[in-house]
């Protein structure tokens, strides 16, 4: 069995994926749209934040409490293809898949739950 330092060092030094992931209401088709440059954190954040009841985003919680956990679906939508390049930007490259993905859902009003362009989180 390893010991708690280890499993702790092992974490740290897992690889963090960078990308954008949706929260999906699969009754309306209505998303939020999310950012990170580690994927892993925010989607458990939605999750539990959800099912306590406690979702800064009042109109997704107001949805989750309607419908059920059963009706959304939490995805990973596209990650940031890290290049082993001198100039290589990780954010500035995860601000592009922002805007693209942005774009693509329009996640707003009726289309989602997004209030604001700026969808990136710790």
């Amino acid at each position: 069995m390893k010991s708690k330092k280890e499993l702790k060092r092992e974490y740290k030094e897992r690889e963090k994926v960078a990308g954008i992931f949706q929260v999906k209401n699969t009754v309306n088709g209505k998303v939020l749209l999310g950012s990170s440059l580690n994927l892993e954190g925010p989607l458990n954040s939605h999750k539990f934040m959800l099912s306590i009841g406690r979702h800064r985003n009042k109109m997704l919680q107001q949805e989750w409490n309607e419908y059920g956990p059963d009706k959304f679906v939490f995805e990973i939508l596209d990650t940031v293809k890290v290049k082993d390049e001198p100039d290589f930007n990780l954010s500035d490259e995860l601000t592009l898949l922002e805007q693209i993905w942005l774009e693509e859902f329009q996640p707003f009003g009726e289309r989602g739950y997004n209030t604001s362009t700026n969808i990136r989180q710790a």
